[in-house]
């Protein structure tokens, strides 16, 4: 049973989900505030009891319509019973979020262009992947809600065993224009705490080709490689091209070291340098809309 609240009386609370308020705050030090809860309608005669996190609140708290008092960023799971020690009758979990800046300290940074979440997707079919680190003084810290839409329509996801990714399936064809961004949040909780987190982005921005496979060299100096079977076909429709280099024996393709470098569209490249030790490196990017590039592939 979901329980009631009279969210009407501040604006500073919102059901976020069944049983669950967001009270949000200016400060972490300093703010109380009370919250008015409600064990529910069919209890309105009944002698109810409140018990916070399982243990009795003193002095006692009774009443089917109570308010509790929050400090600081001390919420919890607030229980209602028949009689004191009576059976259990319904509950709401109280979560703390600052605002209006909502100053989070769960997750760490990305990147300075990624932000807080990761997201990728081998191929347009509308399959992606988010990621995300707890900072290492939250390692504990759970997910408690995945809020993924395009426009209005919901995108199911599954959270990964580990709590640190999620895997959405976007039923958009793959052949129609995006027109619309997808907004990924994600609701991280420290005991208390609650934070959101949320990612905008389309498809063709997140889509990363898969590595490169079957590269080799035949007939001296031209080499070979095929495209991802992750890649959706036609090629020609979802056409990729691909960077080809060569480095130095002993370096890795990402080095500053560059002998030759150069683009082509075709899955085939003679390379045309006199040195005979060397390290080929290729890899692809969607020639339409100049996404990621995948992983590199190399041949020494």
């Amino acid at each position: 049973m979901s329980i009631e609240f009279f969210v009407s009386e501040t604006e500073n609370l919102e059901i976020l989900m069944d049983n669950v308020l967001v009270l949000r705050v200016p400060n972490a030090h300093g703010s109380t505030m009370e919250v008015p809860l409600t064990c529910g309608e069919a209890y309105q005669d009944k002698s109810v009891f409140w018990k916070k996190n399982g243990r009795e609140l003193t002095p006692a708290l009774q009443g089917n319509e109570v308010k509790v008092v929050v400090r600081e960023m001390n919420g919890g799971n607030y229980t209602c019973h028949l009689n004191l020690n009576g059976e259990y009758l319904n509950h709401t979990v109280v979560m703390v979020q600052l605002k209006p800046d909502n100053r989070t300290v769960i997750l760490e940074t990305k990147s300075p262009s990624e932000d807080h979440i990761h997201c990728s997707a081998p191929n347009y079919n509308g399959s992606f992947h988010c990621t995300w680190t707890r900072s290492q003084h939250r390692s504990h810290a759970g997910v408690l809600l995945v809020k993924a839409e395009r426009f209005i329509e919901e995108i199911p996801c599954v959270l990964d065993a580990d709590g640190s990714g999620v895997s959405c399936q976007d039923t958009s064809c793959p052949f129609r224009e995006e027109q619309h961004r997808i907004s990924l949040t994600i609701y991280m909780h420290s005991y208390s705490r609650l934070e959101g987190y949320t990612k905008s982005f389309y498809l063709r921005d997140i889509v990363t080709p898969a590595q490169l496979p079957n590269l080799h060299i035949g007939n001296g100096r031209v080499f070979s490689w095929s495209y991802p079977d992750s890649w959706q076909k036609p090629c020609t429709f979802f056409g990729l091209h691909f960077q080809v280099k060569a480095v130095p024996s002993g370096h890795s393709c990402d080095s500053e070291e560059v002998i030759m470098s150069n683009t082509t569209e075709q899955v085939m490249y003679e390379v045309g340098i006199k040195t005979k030790k060397y390290v080929f490196c290729v890899r692809a990017q969607d020639k339409h809309t100049m996404g990621p590039w995948s992983h590199w592939s190399y041949c020494k």
